[in-house]
């Protein structure tokens, strides 16, 4: 019968048995640390770097804006038309 073949095999193994867990006595000092290598750190420092930076350099668009003042006069119908002639050449 398959359950005396079952129970041979746990007594070889011993699989009925718990096992038991031993305590280990830990010393204050014995405790679980974290090592950031200097790479993270490098990392962490050019992240918040970027984080705290400004998305748009306003020295370059003030100069932009100085360079190009008064010789952008575009008329909106014509933008508009050709804006509408390249939309309509996308798709057909």
């Amino acid at each position: 019968m398959r359950i005396n073949a079952y129970n041979a095999v746990s007594q070889i193994y011993q699989t009925n048995k718990p096992s038991g867990t031993k305590s280990v006595k830990r010393s204050p000092l014995d405790s679980d640390q974290v090592q950031i290598s200097s790479f993270g750190r490098e990392y962490q420092i050019a992240k918040k770097s970027v984080a705290e930076s400004s998305d748009v350099r306003e020295d370059m668009v003030a100069q932009m804006q100085k360079k190009y003042q008064g010789a952008t006069d575009v008329d909106v119908d014509d933008f508009a038309s050709v804006l509408m002639a390249k939309y309509q050449g996308l798709f057909s």
